[in-house]
């Protein structure tokens, strides 16, 4: 199987339609290069693991 669902480490863009940020409830981007959910309004980060979010504000990499 050659099609997108056969990677796991794929995150589905869609899914930004139900994800906000923990901290601020606001709007997330995608960074495709990272591999990471970003909030602006946070400077945070969130990384995605085997194509899942994570979360968690331990987790986040804080934005300069």
């Amino acid at each position: 199987m050659n099609d997108q669902n056969s990677d796991t480490t794929h995150f589905d863009p869609r899914m930004l339609e139900s994800l906000i940020c923990p901290v601020t409830h606001a709007v997330l981007s995608y960074d495709a290069e990272r591999q990471e959910l970003v909030s602006k309004a946070a400077h945070l980060a969130f990384p995605i693991r085997g194509g899942i979010p994570v979360m968690l504000v331990s987790e986040a990499r804080e934005l300069e």
